[in-house]
């Protein structure tokens, strides 16, 4: 298998997941009942949840959809950073040490997964 071919495996299976876990599921979730308490919980008002679904949903597309300029994907890459972020702390700051402060965070792992692996590609094919 050549170095390429590899890259773009490792790229789109790291960029697959983030697109599940932050575009499909909040798609399909963000107006449950869970998923509203858990933005409350938080100390968030609910048109922050809806708000953060539609960027993540947006982020996402950025990601996944190669004719997007490459400047914009950069933008998404750092949004989904912080978000990851924050959500960490967040959960910290309600919660405490665990699971859910420590989760955003192997997210935040897969997401910099992708975005060396997007370089990767694109310094190739540049």
């Amino acid at each position: 298998m050549t170095t390429t071919k590899k890259n773009k495996i490792i790229f789109w299976t790291a960029t697959i997941l983030i697109f599940l876990f932050e575009g499909v599921m909040p798609a399909l979730t963000s107006q449950s009942e869970m998923a509203k308490e858990g933005i409350r919980h938080l100390g968030y008002p609910e048109y922050f949840g809806n708000a953060l679904v539609v960027f993540k949903i947006l982020g996402v597309i950025a990601l996944v959809v190669p004719q997007v300029p490459k400047r914009l994907k950069e933008w998404a890459y750092a949004g989904f950073a912080f978000d990851f972020i924050f959500a960490a702390i967040s959960h910290y700051a309600v919660d405490g040490m665990g699971f859910n402060a420590f989760f955003p965070f192997i997210v935040l792992g897969v997401l910099m997964v992708s975005y060396v692996y997007y370089h990767k590609i694109n310094s190739v094919n540049s």
